[in-house]
């Protein structure tokens, strides 16, 4: 007990330092409104000065010294002095994104090198790097005022600015140490596995975790094997073997000696063996797949190539996840395929060459099957045969990978069961649906679809009887009476009608009758990438729980 005590009292010093600091507003700008889409773009630079983000509405995503992040709507993000940015956002129409620049000044005997190593423990210590807003209309309605303040000509007014941005930062720093103090040994977790992905060239041991940590090395093994279902060590090499395969697909051949050394393996045959029981293959084995052409022509594949450590060489140019994959997997090599004609398209993959093609059999004709196996073979997936995870398996036996496709489904299950030991009872116990909102038209997403993160992986609860509403293709609200929803997930698209579709709903009385209206248990996401069925939406789904729901009642 008096350990833990010990470790509670120095989790939080930060924050007792902040009244001996100055917080100056030096900027203000305001993402454009666009005629359709108004985009901003960061170009990469060092920062000068600190820098906060706050994204109201939109998408889109953050790099720090390299690291990439996913930006989240409602969420603030702080750049320190001295650190390597790039960034863009997506929003719709409005001005919905907002970047401050402000400087810290020192007050009394504080210097600035602690205040830097202040505003980085506070940081660090954030989910992603997100710092997630209690009320994010409150704090977009701040960014507003703030910003017309500190344009006005009269003196007084742009120093009542300064006094809101002040505002801002308590909200800012209340929002953080309510999350702090609310997910106490969470954090210091995180803090390792941030540790982890910033030193992993580097010799680490359990030691040196637990002492990021601040805990015994017995009780940071238990935590962190908690919170991601493998152990310290065993994440730490299974990050070591990503970086080893990012290295390995780029053109330059180095040999497997330096890669090894590069990524923290002093013993090259340690290195071979963790490689192929982390890859399902040996590293020659994975170097010459990764030199293979594999074109994805429908959206199925590529969420199902993505798990088997493979960037298709070409996609379809207006699939959502084209900017998406090529920032997650820092690539500029992947194709965009055009398939406005279908002669002009095939010409296209003539030129690629492919070694494999993946594609559906739904989404083209049997005349275009048997022109697309006149190029290459083909892998073909069906929505109406098995799941996601039956083309996952598809997919890597027909490229000769079956072994890679069991060692992902297994660190799925170990991740999906950790996940589901994070969440409370009162989530376990709750009647969930899963609703998604386009246009005018709303369905109750069923086990079939990527709703089966909820109710086959986290074995989490349906409404009863909402097995007779699940094959509707359209829900009426009153389909909805009768069922006791305790939770709800909504996902709505982002267009006007569906915004509007889902307010009619809030209002509707059946919809305020659910628990899930009263108790105020509903959330949202956007929807993006995580519609497709694939393997890899299923853990990107299983991270976003996290998310929302990890230290929530």
């Amino acid at each position: 007990m008096q350990i833990k005590a010990i470790e509670q009292a120095s989790f939080y010093p930060s924050f007792d330092m902040l009244d001996q600091l100055h917080f100056k507003l030096i900027e203000l700008e305001m993402a454009e409104p666009g005629c359709s889409e108004s985009s901003w773009r960061l170009g990469k630079h060092f920062l000068d000065r600190y820098m906060l983000l706050f994204i109201a509405e939109g998408e889109g995503w953050l790099t720090v010294d390299g690291q990439f992040i996913e930006l989240r709507s409602g969420a603030i993000y702080i750049g320190l002095p001295g650190q390597l940015v790039e960034a863009e956002v997506h929003g719709k129409d409005e001005r919905r994104l907002y970047q401050i620049k402000f400087s810290v000044f020192p007050i009394g005997g504080t210097s600035e090198e602690s205040v830097h190593t202040m505003m980085k423990q506070m940081c660090m210590r954030t989910n992603d790097g997100a710092i997630r807003c209690s009320s994010p209309a409150a704090v977009n309605l701040l960014c507003q005022e703030i910003g017309q303040l500190i344009r006005e000509e009269n003196g007084l007014r742009r120093y009542y600015g300064q006094i809101r941005f002040q505002e801002l930062l308590y909200t800012m720093f209340s929002d953080m140490l309510h999350v702090l103090q609310a997910n106490d040994p969470v954090l210091p977790i995180e803090q390792v596995r941030q540790y982890i992905e910033q030193h992993y060239m580097e010799k680490i041991t359990i030691q040196d975790m637990a002492d990021v940590a601040r805990m015994s090395s017995r009780h940071f093994m238990r935590l962190f094997k908690k919170m991601y279902g493998c152990s310290a060590m065993d994440y730490l090499t299974i990050y070591r073997i990503k970086q080893a395969q990012m290295m390995m697909r780029n053109d330059y051949n180095p040999r497997l000696k330096e890669i090894a050394a590069c990524v923290g393996f002093q013993d090259e045959m340690y290195f071979r063996r963790k490689f192929k029981q982390i890859s399902g293959l040996p590293p020659a084995a994975f170097i010459r797949n990764s030199k293979q052409r594999i074109v994805a022509v429908h959206s199925l594949g590529i969420g199902t190539l993505l798990a088997l450590q493979i960037v298709p060489c070409a996609a379809q140019a207006h699939h959502p996840w084209t900017a998406y994959y090529r920032r997650k997997y820092e690539t500029n090599k992947v194709t965009p395929l055009v398939d406005d004609d279908e002669d002009g398209y095939l010409e296209q993959l003539k030129a690629i060459r492919p070694d494999y093609i993946i594609a559906v059999r739904e989404e083209m004709s049997a005349g275009m099957l048997q022109r697309l196996n006149s190029l290459a073979p083909v892998c073909v997936l069906s929505h109406s045969e098995g799941d996601w995870r039956d083309h996952l398996r598809s997919a890597a036996q027909c490229m000769n990978r079956p072994a890679a496709a069991e060692v992902w489904l297994d660190r799925y299950e170990q991740k999906a069961a950790a996940v589901q030991s994070q969440l409370s009872k009162q989530i376990r116990q709750d009647r969930l649906i899963v609703l998604r909102v386009q246009g005018d038209v709303i369905q109750a997403m069923n086990p079939k679809t990527i709703a089966s993160v909820f109710y086959s992986d986290l074995q989490l609860l349906a409404p009863e009887g909402i097995e007779s509403i699940w094959h509707k293709h359209n829900l009426l609200i009153h389909d909805l009476a009768g069922l006791s929803i305790d939770r709800a997930l909504v996902i709505v698209s982002e267009d006007v009608e569906s915004k509007q579709t889902w307010a009619e709903m809030q209002q509707s009385e059946v919809w305020m009758s659910t628990k899930a209206a009263q108790n105020k248990r509903i959330d949202m996401l956007i929807p993006g990438v995580l519609l497709d069925g694939t393997a890899f939406t299923h853990e990107l789904m299983l991270d976003e729980v996290l998310k929302l729901w990890q230290h929530r009642p």
